[in-house]
């Protein structure tokens, strides 16, 4: 079970790192050198969503990835509509940084008895927006405002409320195209006060800022856009962030 994947690697200490694969944003052609390129750097899911996917190219796309890789598969969903029994879990997400009910419990509500038919495992997650610079789509779509950069205390005590609530996850995200990603002191404050599973996803371009983010207490580093737009990349990310125990990030190179 993934939970369990997750639950072993922190307890080791060991980072791990997704690959978001957005079905609207990823063309059949490419995908194929995706997971090949996934597969030879052996990273530890791919995650799958976006803002506007339908179910059936959602489905699409996750056939073809356990068609050609044994890597599990977890739902990223942008909406209830995005529910598909090929995959091995959902990140049951509620965005717990807005005050849109739609995105707290009703699409939840609309979802529960396809969730229950799916045979998914459910992993239900606190999901935080953080301001990465720019509106993002999962901002625009969601009708909610991000967390300032600034608001340490209030990321923290949303997260802290999700886990009191009965979350199991934490996910932190500054969304697809972010400018920036989530500032490494709010990073360390959840971890420390939360103490759930950390992700951490938007804004991550490079393997010295993947290297931060894990130093600094994320267990998940998701990449997207950055290894849509330069996927040898993606080795060097997962280098760093196999690595993040090393003093430093220059002692990688």
């Amino acid at each position: 079970m993934i939970k369990d994947i997750l639950s072993n690697s922190v307890s080791k200490q060991e980072k791990q790192l997704a690959v978001l694969i957005d079905p609207d944003k990823t063309q059949p052609a490419d995908l194929f050198g995706l997971i090949k390129n996934a597969n030879a750097c052996n990273v530890d899911y791919f995650f799958v969503g976006g803002s506007h996917v339908q179910h059936d190219r959602i489905d699409d796309v996750i056939i073809e990835l356990k068609s050609h890789s044994e890597l599990p598969v977890v739902i990223f969903p942008g909406s209830n509509k995005q529910i598909s029994k090929h995959a091995d879990a959902i990140l049951l997400l509620s965005l717990i940084s807005g005050r849109n009910p739609e995105y707290l419990i009703g699409q939840h509500v609309n979802a529960a008895f396809d969730l229950r038919e799916s045979g998914l495992e459910i992993l239900p997650t606190s999901y935080l927006l953080v301001d990465g610079g720019k509106v993002t789509s999962v901002a625009y779509v969601s009708n909610t405002i991000p967390i300032q950069r600034d608001k340490k205390d209030l990321v923290v005590g949303t997260a802290l409320a999700g886990k009191m609530l009965g979350q199991r996850v934490t996910y932190i995200d500054t969304g697809s195209g972010a400018l920036d990603s989530v500032p490494l002191d709010i990073i360390s404050s959840v971890k420390v006060e939360v103490g759930l599973p950390l992700i951490i996803g938007g804004g991550i371009r490079t393997p010295e800022q993947a290297w931060q983010i894990c130093n600094a207490g994320a267990d998940v580093v998701v990449v997207g856009n950055a290894f849509e737009e330069d996927p040898e990349l993606l080795f060097d990310i997962k280098s760093a962030v196999k690595s993040s125990t090393h003093a430093n990030y220059s002692n990688l190179k």
